[in-house]
């Protein structure tokens, strides 16, 4: 039914719900149609990790908890295969954008996206420490362990001007970012999961 594009976003999310807890991952994977685990590229650049897909239920929680809208511009930092940019499209009717630097997952993430026919998703390759177009776009940004280190403060310093144009939410699951003085995580912190939301100042008064 998914790959026939005769998918609701309300039927489906009571479907996923209604599956246990723990079965939650395969059950995705199966109707995605998605087998094991693509081999990582041995080029993968320093810095960066192998690819582990996000888990189901931290996304729906993401998804609640961030409030993503069909207004806001979804982006997976790493997106791997595509399954966590499929999920939020399918579940919330946001644009979606995949950022991922290996070409063979890339290929495979495309591959789910034509299949499933989400028209509002996209993926690219490329660095996506270094924000590449059109990811600049965001305003709802997951990163689950994509790097850390200069790599992580390198993306920060990108996303710090696209914060002071507009709001955004930075979703990071088993990740805690350094302070930064535009970004603050939203309370109350749950478990696995921290949202930070920017924030802006105009002459000594902050805005949120």
């Amino acid at each position: 039914m998914l790959e026939q594009g005769a998918w609701d976003a309300i039927s489906f999310r009571a479907a996923l719900t209604d599956v246990a807890f723990l079965d939650r991952d395969a059950w995705i994977d199966l109707a995605f149609g998605l087998d094991a685990l693509p081999d990582d590229d041995p080029q993968l650049p320093r810095g960066c990790v192998p690819y582990l897909p996000c888990p189901v239920d931290a996304l729906l929680r993401i998804i609640e908890q961030a409030a993503i809208t069909p207004s806001d511009v979804f982006v997976d930092v790493g997106s791997g295969v595509g399954r966590a940019v499929a999920l939020v499209s399918l579940l919330t009717g946001a644009s979606a954008v995949g950022i991922e630097v290996q070409p063979t997952l890339v290929c495979a993430a495309r591959e789910l996206g034509a299949r499933l026919r989400l028209e509002r998703a996209s993926f690219i390759e490329g660095d996506a420490a270094k924000l590449p177009a059109p990811a600049d776009s965001g305003s709802v940004f997951l990163l689950y362990c994509p790097f850390s280190g200069d790599r992580l403060s390198e993306l920060l310093s990108r996303l710090e001007p696209v914060a002071r144009t507009r709001r955004i939410r930075i979703c990071c699951v088993d990740l805690l970012l350094p302070e930064r003085t535009w970004l603050e995580p939203v309370l109350p912190l749950t478990g696995d999961l921290t949202i930070y939301r920017s924030i802006r100042q105009c002459r000594g008064r902050t805005w949120r």
